[in-house]
């Protein structure tokens, strides 16, 4: 993956502001720190910060085609896993190529399909093409929102970039947030909302969004969104379908001219990815290597839960057994855990999920040390059924998000008055998800239910998890690519019927039935189990020391809003938490870290409350 940044103005030449596009591009190195490219006329500039995946000599960016004396230039950010069959589509249209790079397969589609381009891709991205032609900017962002693209407008022209920083580093953009981002912070995060990036005035463009610039207004529209449609395929149809996409998305994902390896945590999903990239290195009489994560002293102190039945090692081991793979495993410090805190939110730019961010930015940091691409599981769970709130009718039918039931303990630790319109607030986000949720006339309660919490799970849940997966990971210079994302799976997840979905009574049942005859019986029976946390009480210690350094520090940005008694009452009873801030790992720990992440956000960036 890679990096990028536009500066686009109507107004001035920004020949001469060096500085301002050297330090844009600079906060993107460690998103790209094998190459920078840079594509500056008078009053537009396109940067690039490379990684090398594919293609290494003829893959360079920004990647310009120049038609008569009319620049068409591109920066763009992903993969592209349907590049032999449009380049082979390309080539007879009459296209030549120079090299094999999915980046001139994009750009060659732009100036055969123009801005319909985006209707005929198959991957991860976000780009940006300027088009002298006609003085326009193109911008786009993969259908399920798997690679950034922030933006943002002003009078007089448009800054484009892969991550907020970049657009910080540019005095025209002010690290401000009101009262919106305030309540996005305290009472949606670490989730956000779609097409929000909290700080004040700057946007997001949405999964399957696109738009184009010119003469000083930004027209945007959806290419992609998920509709309801009938499901004709009965049972084995169906299981034989799932395995079919499945497969197919992950042999896809599985090309690179670099070292690629995959995260194995022995549950279904990234047992199913590992199987499957196994058997293809062994057709290429290649080995597999696989990773996992785990905490010091984590053996010890694991405490079995309703979200967390069991650890990850016996399963791992018995996965390593299946695949042949050359496995390792990486032991996180719990005070490295609390330490790298700090550097998951510069990676974010915002708060996130605490250690869920941290263990994996070190996590991924060890992984980069041998391999440039790996392969992960993310969004199984959300697209075929996997968490508890799918299955428990009391939650499924409760008007709320299901990983943040209730706002009372947010609530507990703000001071009284602070931001009384937040439930609200929230209240208005979930309705604003379930009232725009595609359904068909004959769809049962059940049913339309079913599809109301397939969409407030695809567009928050899942968003923040590709978040966290984008950002911690490329904060190590580490590509990490997500199977289960691929826009044809999400579509057929989105039209099965639960009772398929569910086969057997079970969370992604018909993933099991799938791939029952490839894996060993005890993965395919395993209870769902998420990202493995931490259980040392150190690292309680560590964040209650550090929540009670913000709540004694006066000067904090945040000494206005935290309710210093409400989180005294939280550390000396942290049992008594009974719904989880955000999902299923976040409970005390990780309030008290989040905490100490909201402190250094408002420090660190400098955010002034308007």
């Amino acid at each position: 993956m890679c990096g990028f940044a536009v500066w686009y103005s109507d107004t001035e030449s920004i020949k001469d502001k060096e500085t301002i596009l050297n330090a844009m591009s600079q906060t993107l190195c460690r998103r790209g720190p094998d190459e920078q490219g840079v594509y500056l006329k008078d009053n537009i500039c396109l940067m690039h910060r490379r990684l090398i995946v594919i293609d290494p000599d003829t893959g360079k960016q920004p990647m310009t085609e120049t038609l008569g004396e009319q620049d068409i230039c591109l920066v763009y950010n992903g993969e592209l896993y349907n590049t032999d069959e449009l380049r082979n589509e390309l080539i007879r249209c009459g296209y030549d190529f120079k090299g094999h790079s999915d980046t001139e397969v994009l750009l060659k589609s732009y100036l055969h399909w123009g801005t319909e381009c985006v209707k005929q891709l198959n991957g991860i991205f976000a780009f940006s093409v300027y088009d002298k032609r006609n003085g326009s900017l193109f911008i786009a962002r993969d259908p399920i929102g798997v690679k950034p693209f922030f933006y943002y407008s002003y009078n007089g022209g448009i800054l484009a970039a892969s991550e907020i920083k970049a657009l910080l580093a540019n005095p025209i953009v002010k690290p401000l947030i009101d009262e919106q981002g305030l309540m996005e912070l305290l009472f949606l995060g670490p989730g956000r909302t779609s097409g929000q990036g909290v700080f004040k005035n700057i946007g997001e463009l949405l999964p399957g969004e696109c738009g184009i610039y010119k003469d000083g207004i930004l027209t945007k529209q959806r290419y992609f969104s998920i509709k309801a449609r009938p499901h004709i395929d009965n049972r084995d149809q169906t299981k034989e379908h799932v395995r079919f996409l499945l497969t197919d998305a992950i042999e896809r994902q599985l090309i690179s001219d670099v070292p690629l390896c995959t995260f194995l945590s022995g549950g279904l999903d990234s047992s199913i990815i590992s199987n499957t990239a196994a058997n293809y290195y062994k057709r290429k009489n290649l080995p597999l290597n696989t990773y996992s994560v785990n905490y010091t002293d984590n053996k010890k102190y694991f405490q079995k839960s309703l979200f967390q039945p069991n650890s990850d090692e016996d399963f791992i081991d018995i996965m390593v057994r299946h695949t042949g793979s050359k496995h390792h495993e990486v032991i996180l410090d719990n005070t490295d855990l609390y330490n790298a805190l700090f550097d998951s939110v510069k990676a974010r730019d915002l708060p996130g999920m605490v250690d869920v961010d941290s263990s994996l930015l070190l996590f991924c940091k060890e992984v980069k040390k041998d391999f440039t691409v790996a392969l992960s599981g993310e969004c199984a769970d959300e697209l075929f059924g996997g968490y508890p709130w799918y299955h428990n009718e009391q939650i499924l039918f409760e008007e709320c998000f299901p990983w943040s039931r209730s706002q009372a303990i947010r609530r507990s630790i703000l001071k009284s008055g602070v931001l009384p319109k937040g439930e609200e607030y929230v209240r208005q986000r979930y309705l604003d998800t379930v009232n725009h949720t595609d359904c068909l006339p004959d769809d049962n309660r059940h049913t339309r239910r079913m599809r109301e919490m397939f969409m407030l799970n695809f567009n928050w849940f899942m968003q923040t998890l590709l978040d966290r997966k984008d950002r911690c990971s490329m904060y190590g210079s580490l590509e990490v690519r997500v199977p289960f994302c691929d826009y044809r799976i999400v579509e057929y997840a989105y039209n099965m019927p639960w009772e398929l979905k569910a086969l057997d009574g079970r969370e992604k049942g018909i993933v099991r039935a799938a791939f029952s005859d490839l894996l060993p019986e005890t993965i395919i029976q395993r209870k769902k189990s998420p990202y493995p946390k931490t259980h040392n009480p150190l690292y309680f210690e560590l964040t209650a020391l550090g929540a009670l350094k913000v709540l004694n520090n006066k000067t904090s940005p945040l000494s206005d809003y935290l309710n210093a008694a409400g989180i005294r009452e939280i550390i000396r009873n942290p049992e008594e938490i009974s719904s989880p801030w955000y999902g299923q790992l976040m409970r005390t720990p990780q309030i008290l870290a989040y905490i100490v992440q909201l402190d250094y956000w408002f420090r660190e960036y400098h955010v002034e409350i308007v």
